[in-house]
C-alpha cells in the first residue's frame, strides 16, 4: 500500500502567511474539517507532512519506497481520492495546471516536466490565498457536512425552547447541549460537534459549523458561512468567518469575512471593518510580495496569526493582516499590517514583543486548557520571531 505525504506547494504557501508560519498548508481549516482531515477521510489513511524544516519536528515526515505526494492546498473529494488511488509510480495528477498529487519513491522538484501527467477534468477547490479560506468556507461546510453525516443519525434536540428551521439539515453530535436558541438551516447545513454548547438566546444561520467542545455564548448572532473550530468560545455577531481552534471572541462586537488562527483572543467590543465606504475592492498586505495586493473582493476583513491577542474595543480596518504572537490594543483603527511579535497599538506605536515574555504568555494560555507547550512549539515560535524581525 502506498504511503501518503501531504506537501506544501511552494507557489502557494507564502500567500497563506501568517497562518503557515506555524503550520503546514493542509492544517488550515476551511469548512468543518482542516484540509488534512479531508485528505485523511477520503483516502482512509493518515498522511505525514513535507513542510518547512522548522515545522517538521511537530509535523513529522514518514517516507517509504512507494510514496504518494498530495498537494496540501487542495480540498480533497471522493473523486480526487479515487484518481489519486489509480496513480502508478512516475505519474502525476494535474488539474487546472496544478499538480494535485504524484506517486514517486522520492520528492520530485518539477513534477510537470519529470513525470507522466494524468488529467483530472472535474472542478475542485484550492486554497491559494488567505481570503479563499472564508471565501470557500460555505461550500466546504456543505461538502464536509455531506461526508461526515453520510449514513449517520443526528442526536435529537430535546430542548423545548429551541426552534429549528429545516431540521433535516441540522446534525448534532453526541454530548452537545443546545438551549433556547434558533437554528435556521434553510440556506445550508448546521453542524454541531461533540460536547459543544449553544447558550440561550443564540441565533445561528447555516451554513455553519461548531467544532468539538466549542461554545456559542448567550445572545450570539452567527451568520452564514461561518466555522468555529474546536475549543473556541464565540459571541457577538460573526459573519462568514473561520476560527481555526482554541481561539476566543467571547463578547459583543462584529467579526466579518475574517480568519483567526489558533489561540487568539479578541477582547470585549472588538470590531473589524469588512467593507470600504467607497465600495471598491479591498487590498491587504501580502507576505509573498511585501506589498498591498488586490483581493478582488468587496468584503474582506481581519486575518490574524496564532497566539495573537487584542485588547478591549480594538478596531481593525478593512483588510487587516496581523502576524503571529502580537499584543495589540488602544484607540483608533489599527494599521493594515501588524508584524509578528509586535506590542502596542496605533495610538501608542509598536515595540518588539520580548521573546521570553511572549513565550511565557503562550505557555500560560495553552496550560489553561490543559495542553502542553512542547519544545517543538517553542522552537517554532523562536524561528518565527527571528525570520519576521524588522
Amino acid at each position: 500500500m502506498a504511503n501518503f505525504i501531504i506537501y506544501d506547494d511552494s507557489s502557494i504557501r507564502p500567500w497563506l502567511l501568517p497562518f503557515t508560519f506555524t503550520r503546514p498548508v493542509s492544517e488550515i481549516r476551511c469548512g468543518i474539517w482542516t484540509l488534512t482531515q479531508k485528505w485523511q477521510h477520503f483516502l482512509k489513511a493518515r498522511p505525514s507532512f513535507l513542510t518547512e524544516s522548522y515545522l517538521q519536528p511537530k509535523f513529522p515526515l514518514l517516507t517509504t519506497d512507494d510514496n504518494v505526494f498530495l498537494n496540501g492546498a487542495v480540498c480533497a473529494t471522493k473523486s480526487i481520492a479515487k484518481a489519486v488511488g489509480s496513480l502508478n509510480e512516475g505519474e502525476a495528477l494535474i488539474g487546472n495546471d496544478l499538480i494535485i498529487a504524484y506517486r514517486s519513491p522520492y520528492e520530485v522538484v518539477d513534477p510537470k516536466n519529470e513525470l507522466k501527467l494524468i488529467s483530472f477534468i472535474e472542478s475542485f477547490t484550492v486554497i491559494r490565498r488567505v481570503w479563499d479560506i472564508y471565501g470557500e468556507n460555505g461550500a466546504q461546510i456543505k461538502a464536509d457536512f455531506e461526508a461526515i453525516t453520510h449514513n449517520r443519525t443526528s442526536q435529537p434536540i430535546d430542548d423545548p425552547y429551541t426552534y429549528c428551521y429545516a431540521p433535516h439539515q441540522i446534525f448534532v453530535e453526541e454530548g452537545a447541549n443546545i438551549r433556547a436558541s434558533v437554528l435556521n438551516a434553510q440556506n445550508g447545513p448546521i453542524y454541531i460537534g461533540k460536547n459543544a454548547t449553544i447558550h440561550e438566546g443564540s441565533v445561528i444561520v447555516g451554513p455553519f459549523s461548531l467544532g468539538n467542545n466549542a461554545t456559542v455564548n448567550w445572545g450570539a448572532k452567527m451568520r452564514m458561512n461561518t466555522s468555529i473550530g474546536p475549543y473556541c468560545k464565540i459571541g457577538g455577531e460573526v459573519s462568514n468567518s473561520v476560527l481555526f481552534g482554541c481561539s476566543n471572541k467571547g463578547h459583543d462586537g462584529f467579526l466579518g469575512n475574517s480568519v483567526l488562527g489558533e489561540w487568539c483572543n479578541l477582547g470585549a467590543n472588538c470590531n473589524n471593518s469588512n467593507l470600504k465606504n467607497d465600495y471598491t475592492n479591498v487590498k491587504l498586505y501580502s507576505y509573498a510580495t511585501h506589498t498591498l495586493e488586490d483581493s478582488n473582493r468587496l468584503f474582506c476583513g481581519l486575518f490574524m496569526g496564532d497566539f495573537t491577542k487584542a485588547g478591549i474595543s480594538t478596531m481593525f480596518n478593512t483588510g487587516t493582516v496581523v502576524g503571529v504572537n502580537v499584543n495589540v490594543f488602544g484607540a483608533g483603527f489599527q494599521p493594515k499590517h501588524i508584524p509578528s511579535f509586535s506590542w502596542g497599538g496605533a495610538a501608542e506605536g509598536f515595540t518588539e514583543y520580548r521573546l521570553e515574555k511572549a513565550l511565557q504568555v503562550v505557555e500560560e494560555t495553552i496550560s489553561r486548557k490543559g495542553e502542553p507547550f512542547t519544545e517543538s512549539d517553542q522552537e517554532i515560535l523562536k524561528h518565527v520571531f527571528e525570520i519576521t524581525r524588522p
